[in-house]
């Protein structure tokens, strides 16, 4: 799946958000959505609009953000 055919950031829409191609509808919406436990059917139903491959796309677009980004594990001190 090649993200960037259907993710775009352009900062006229949504402050630079990335969205959908061709849409309002941002990937976070997208990744919080399945977060929250909603199916593509759903997506699908609640936003006609967006394609199975947008979704996909989306969380392409996720994963992708997550291996360049760098996170240092914080654990508590133990007393």
């Amino acid at each position: 799946m090649e993200w960037r055919d259907r993710i775009v950031s352009d900062p006229e829409i949504l402050v630079g958000k990335p969205v959908i191609k061709g849409t309002r509808i941002s990937v976070e919406l997208i990744i919080g959505w399945l977060a929250n436990g909603w199916t593509f059917e759903q997506l699908l139903e609640s936003y006609p609009h967006i394609t199975r491959e947008d979704i996909l796309a989306a969380l392409a677009f996720a994963a992708e953000m997550m291996q360049e980004e760098q996170y240092i594990a914080r654990h508590k001190a133990v007393a």
